[in-house]
């Protein structure tokens, strides 16, 4: 069909449409029309969603960024190029029209976009609330056209590109993997009912201010030890002194990944299962792990459910997620900061700008081999997506440590990691360098230097080994 045949086609739609009855819905789509006036609808409904931790947290922001560009894209790049004008309003009935007509050009519909671009974010995210938007979106675009100042085609090109936005956002903002990371299946673990048997370390500081999970704990698992840590008393003494006295069957942590860290060394050291029990602010190893509550948590105690994954270490202190060395901290904290207001990508890259203009490049030998970084990474397992600050590991338990660095002897290395990240290309940079070892040596030239791991900071040294210690027995409630 030509493009005349198709604006002719148009044009009789939105004359139909402009020809049906009055009824008690002109008024509701009138006022759902102008309630999605600046997004306006779509940010209350995503600031619900952010006060449910989780997947409706990351469908809000990711439907809120994807809204973002998908505005930009249709209202500074579409609509200018083609160049549509509004239908004529004549003879619309007064009582269907908006009280202030829009004067901007008509293809595509900007709400439409917007619309269609909030409730995929989200649905890539959260399924069963993106599905709950759907129709709210679809109605959205629809009552464009009812009250006038679309026409058929703006409406159904503008959901087509808010959701074409939305979708491929994915390439520079990959969605977090429902599914949980691979784990070595079925450990033995003893099966602890109401907790008997089960010393859990809480660290009252981790997660968000004000919060204590320690009461939660004891209403879940009531036969429980439950201890908090102090200043003068952390996580890894707490669980010692349990592991010590004999009165341990199982070891318990609900703090933030340091915390984790620490309990995970008291339970290697020993040879008990540990329960981890989310309470920090992100939560990165019980998130891959697949234990996203305490209510998972304290499931799995009790049915005695557990897997094994992998523990790595740098000079004998173990880890569970990643160490580094450089300004890979302090891109990570500021990322993590920027993420909820900018999205991933553009966090990321804004984060790499910052703390790489200002740091210092440091002269390492890796494995015998001499070069000069910004930013050495070493995660327990392989993560994903490749690249500046990844973020999850589809696996637990493949016995690799994941070796990332950007280089600071190559031309340009700052410039290309800031723009790489901001394209989703980072680890495509000539500077950008990646392997996986069960093994890593590490030597500074540059003078000694402190390696950060699972949000801890270890003791200044010139020389460094990383490598893997013996599986650990985490309770989990799934064998796969």
């Amino acid at each position: 069909m030509t493009p005349l045949r198709l604006r002719h086609w148009d044009a009789r739609l939105h004359a139909a449409v402009g020809a049906l009855p009055a009824s008690p819905a002109d008024r509701w789509l009138r006022r759902l029309s102008r309630a999605a006036d600046h997004g306006k609808l779509w940010f209350t409904i995503a600031l619900v969603l952010g006060l449910r931790r989780g997947a409706p947290r990351r469908g809000a922001v990711r439907g809120l960024g994807s809204l973002a560009v998908a505005s930009g894209v249709v209202n500074a790049v579409l609509k200018r190029l083609f160049g549509r004008v509004r239908p004529d309003l004549a003879n619309l009935a007064a009582d269907r029209r908006l009280r202030r007509a829009p004067h901007t050009l008509s293809f595509p519909s900007g709400h439409s976009s917007s619309a269609a671009a909030f409730a995929t974010g989200v649905a890539m995210e959260d399924p069963l609330a993106g599905a709950a938007l759907a129709p709210l979106a679809v109605a959205v675009g629809y009552s464009r056209v009812h009250v006038g100042v679309h026409y058929p085609g703006d409406v159904v090109s503008g959901l087509a590109i808010g959701a074409g936005v939305a979708l491929a956002g994915r390439r520079w903002w990959p969605v977090r993997p429902t599914e949980p990371a691979r784990v070595r299946p079925g450990s033995s673990a003893p099966a602890l009912p109401d907790g008997e048997g089960l010393v859990v370390a809480v660290n009252p500081r981790s997660g968000p201010e004000g919060y204590d999970p320690a009461e939660e704990i004891r209403r879940l698992l009531p036969r429980a030890e439950v201890l908090a840590a102090s200043d003068g008393c952390g996580v890894g003494d707490l669980l010692e002194e349990a592991a010590r006295s004999g009165r341990a069957t199982a070891l318990g942590v609900a703090g933030g990944d340091g915390s984790v860290a620490a309990a995970a060394a008291v339970a290697l050291e020993a040879a008990l299962p540990l329960a981890v029990l989310p309470a920090g602010t992100l939560n990165h190893f019980a998130r891959d792990l697949g234990v996203e509550t305490l209510e998972h948590a304290a499931d799995a105690v009790t049915a005695g459910q557990a897997v094994r994954v992998d523990v790595a270490d740098v000079n004998g202190v173990p880890f569970l997620n990643t160490a580094s060395i450089g300004v890979y901290p302090e891109l990570v904290r500021r990322r993590d900061a920027l993420e909820r207001r900018l999205g991933r990508w553009t966090a990321t890259a804004v984060a790499a700008a910052q703390v790489l203009r200002a740091g210092t490049p440091v002269s390492m030998v890796l494995d015998g081999r001499p070069v000069e970084v910004w930013i050495l990474f070493v995660g327990n397992c392989r993560y994903t997506p490749r690249g500046l600050a990844p973020a999850w590991r589809p696996r637990l338990e493949d016995g690799l440590l994941d070796v990332q660095y950007l280089r600071a002897d190559v031309p340009f290395s700052r410039t290309r990691a800031v723009l790489g990240a901001l394209l989703g290309i980072s680890d495509r940079s000539s500077g950008y360098a990646t392997s996986a070892t069960p093994e890593l040596h590490v030597h500074l030239w540059s003078g000694p230097q402190r390696v950060a791991y699972d949000g801890e900071t270890g003791e200044a040294a010139s020389s460094f080994v990383f490598g893997k210690r013996a599986p650990l027995t985490v309770y989990c409630s799934r064998t796969a």
